[in-house]
């Protein structure tokens, strides 16, 4: 399952991450706020027009914003 398949309100935490997906740049700001393997994770809002996107994702105590194409490369495990 993926971060872009959590339901809002769900907690999970990202097993694996497909950094090969990703722009370098992209996965560098990513990594900086926190979204990395081993990170415990909770979607609190998504975008409410055509794609929904992007997702709020909570991060610890800070919410960040997440593109959905980005969401799809990351691998969760709900807990």
């Amino acid at each position: 399952m993926t971060l872009e398949g959590l339901e809002r309100g769900h907690r999970a935490r990202i097993v694996a991450i497909d950094w090969s997906r990703l722009p370098r740049e992209d996965a560098a700001r990513l990594r900086a706020l926190g979204l990395d393997e081993g990170a415990r994770v909770a979607v609190a809002h998504r975008g409410v027009l055509g794609g929904r996107d992007p997702l709020a994702v909570m991060v610890g105590r800070m919410t960040v914003a997440v593109r959905r194409v980005h969401a799809a490369a990351m691998e969760i495990e709900p807990l």
